[in-house]
């Protein structure tokens, strides 16, 4: 984005006497004032005047890091460091953009800050923000002292302190900082902690005191959201914008709720879910029944009933998604959770094959348990590891497969500590250190589940609930330290994944070299060599998988059994490639397990259902197999998503209600046949023969 400019005259802006009468303090009176257009031309002044003085750029960076535009200051910051390399305070501007971005590398460039300029009170501050952020109390407690150290009255200090005391229930706190953006902080806090409806308060005593704190008031907007309160949340960011407050966050979710039109809610006593009308009558009926299903299996095994109805909401554009969560577009999860409402993405906002719809909503869905039976006082580790477990437990085809960055990571011996895991959530130091964490967290509740059992993974989830911390909650239940716990679960992870880590570098080149011997038709050396790679990296179903050229292999040489083994082998392994899969059924078809083949196309529904040759395929088989509910539900799907045949569609629905004894069902859908095509003999002879 361009740094704004105000159309003054270029004799104006180059005039000697304009230039002397520009001054820091004028800008930062302006800066202050909210006349940030005017500001910013003063600043263009100054720095053209003094090209070498790193100080305008650093304030200059700063105003724009408040005008909601990072990237300029972060620019106008790093202009600052070349001019002087060790300026203390470009370096404390870097660390807020990088704050801002939940970045790992924000604590290292606070702590150089602080280093060369030890009383420098904002690094000492965030310093202690960052630690709470990775809910290390300890941590954020000493760090906020020495903040209060540098100044008895710093805001920010008392926040951070008020605040582990707010996070632990205890309602009245000594460190109140009573300060609008004290209570700002904490609203962040809880918003960080799933704790949403704490989280609105403390924005609302923000704004109360101070009116104009815009940032509160959008965060406030977002949490109100979050909620489900529309009406209320859209108030509050279009006073943020009428105030001139226009960050991404506050435009991209006023633009997203004026959207909310184009939505259709369907509810039972259960669930409330909300779609896309463009794409509602096809997804409702798969979507309904996975949230009744995942609802019912989680109240029976985590032993807790829920009281109020799940809402899920479904976003065919992911930005509108990721604006829905975060407030602005660039989220790469797939849902999130708040408290009783999930949102996700539709399996039309992703390409065929690369999401599996289904296990996310059950990961998702055990976020509503964990967080509800916790009152939210869940670390962040476990309630992401038992969701990822639960993904497995529902199906092990369902689940993200092991990846070639958490072998790397296994190998180098670079996972994180339990007590410590909540880190590479928060503050990564690179992006794969989240889907790192995530497999970690995962791992973590299938051992203890596996060693300890279920119910101490739930006793684990009630100490949680009492505001126990990770490391009293390990010692408690599992009868060990952290530390210990630690080295026995890398054993036992490193053992199961020594052989395909061992053997990753080498890997990544036999399978670009068996991909060739494909082309080349060396078709005897691909199912040679491909085999051992299965078995070295059976994980691996991704794009350019050996499963799939294996059984291109076995294509090519006419062993359709073999071929058929080895993308059996490729769909239990997880592999989701909806032509490999329509593919299998294909061929099982062709030795008349119809049976067979239709289980394996039901498989899609659950991870592309947008697919309408899918639907026809499965309908038939379903129909042939005397499955009347399935017929119907697929030859529905079919109808309801613009068929090439919109005749022959309600024609082939017709037949299965009528299959599943619903004759008045089957006569509507036989009349709308006709409607579409008038001359359609079919339809017309199973409409006399019901009618008689």
């Amino acid at each position: 984005m361009a740094r704004p400019s105000r159309c003054w005259s270029v004799a104006l802006l180059l005039s000697a006497s304009f230039v002397r009468a520009q001054t820091l303090d004028q800008a930062e009176a302006l800066w202050k004032a909210r006349r940030y257009q005017e500001a910013n031309e003063v600043f263009k002044v100054l720095v053209a005047a003094q090209p070498k003085n790193a100080l305008y750029r650093v304030r200059w960076g700063r105003m724009y890091l408040e005008h909601w535009q990072p990237d300029i200051a972060q620019g106008l910051f790093d202009e600052a460091l070349a001019i002087q390399p060790n300026d203390a305070a470009a370096i404390l501007g870097k660390a807020l953009c990088a704050a801002a971005d939940f970045r790992g590398d924000a604590d290292e460039l606070a702590r150089k800050a602080l280093n060369l300029d030890p009383k420098l009170l904002e690094a000492q501050e965030l310093l202690a923000r960052l630690a709470l952020e990775d809910d290390d109390t300890a941590k954020a407690a000493e760090e906020a002292h020495k903040a209060l150290t540098l100044d008895a009255n710093s805001t920010q200090g008392k926040a951070i302190l008020a605040t582990i005391d707010w996070l632990a229930d205890k309602k009245d706190s000594r460190w109140d900082p009573h300060a609008a953006r004290g209570y700002e902080t904490a609203g962040h806090f809880f918003m960080l902690n799933r704790r949403y409806e704490e989280s609105v308060a403390f924005y609302r005593k923000a704004i109360e005191l101070d009116p104009r704190l815009d940032t509160a008031r959008s965060q406030l907007g977002l949490n109100l959201m979050r909620l489900g309160q529309n009406d209320e949340a859209y108030r509050q960011l279009k006073t943020c914008w009428d105030n001139g407050f226009q960050d991404n966050a506050t435009k991209n979710s006023l633009v997203l709720m004026d959207s909310y039109k184009n939505y259709i809610t369907y509810k039972t006593g259960r669930t409330v879910l909300k779609l896309h009308k463009k794409e509602a009558e096809l997804l409702h009926p798969y979507f309904e029944s996975e949230m009744l299903r995942d609802i019912a299996d989680y109240e029976k095994k985590y032993r807790f009933k829920l009281d109020t109805p799940v809402q899920v909401e479904v976003y065919p554009d992911h930005e509108d998604f990721a604006v829905r969560t975060l407030g602005m577009p660039g989220l790469g999860a797939l849902g999130v959770t708040f408290d009783y409402s999930i949102a996700m993405d539709s399996p039309s906002g992703r390409p065929p094959g690369s999401f599996h719809w289904a296990s996310t909503l059950r990961h998702e869905m055990s976020h509503v348990f964990t967080l509800s039976m916790t009152n939210s006082h869940v670390p962040r580790w476990f309630t992401e590891g038992m969701a990822v477990h639960e993904e497995t437990a529902a199906s092990a085809e369902w689940g993200d497969r092991l990846g070639p960055d958490e072998l790397v990571a296994i190998k180098n011996h670079r996972l994180l500590p339990v007590a410590e895991l909540d880190r590479g959530f928060v503050h990564p130091v690179s992006p794969a250190q989240v889907v790192i964490s995530y497999y970690q967290a995962g791992k973590i509740c299938d051992y203890i589940n596996e060693k300890w059992g279920w119910d101490t993974l739930l006793a684990m989830l009630r100490d949680f609930g009492a505001g126990e911390d990770t490391p009293t909650v390990i010692h408690r239940e599992l009868k060990i330290e952290p530390g210990e716990f630690d080295k026995l679960f890398f054993a036992k992870v490193e053992a199961e994944t020594k052989r395909t880590a061992d053997n990753l570098a080498e890997w990544k080149l036999a399978v670009p070299a068996l991909a060739k011997f494909a082309v080349a038709k060396d078709y005897d050396r691909v199912i040679k060599e491909g085999q051992h790679w299965e078995d070295i990296y059976p994980d691996y179903v991704e794009g350019g998988n050996v499963y799939e050229l294996v059984a291109g292999a076995y294509r090519a040489k006419g062993d359709t059994a073999d071929e058929i083994g080895q993308l059996e082998r490729y769909v239990h392994a997880g592999g989701r490639n909806p032509e490999t899969i329509k593919l299998l059924a294909k061929d099982l078809v062709g030795l008349g397990k119809k049976n067979e083949a239709a289980a394996v196309l039901d498989r899609l529904n659950f991870i592309y259902p947008m697919d309408n040759d899918l639907h026809l395929q499965l309908g038939e088989l379903w129909f042939d197999e005397r499955n009347a509910a399935g017929a119907v539900r697929e030859f529905r799907a079919l109808v309801a998503h613009s068929p090439i045949d919109p005749a022959q569609a309600h024609f082939d629905l017709a037949r299965a209600y009528n299959l599943n004894h619903q004759p008045e069902q089957a006569k509507s859908e036989l009349v709308d046949a006709l409607e579409t095509a008038p001359g359609f003999r079919p339809a017309q002879r199973l409409l006399l023969e019901l009618s008689k």
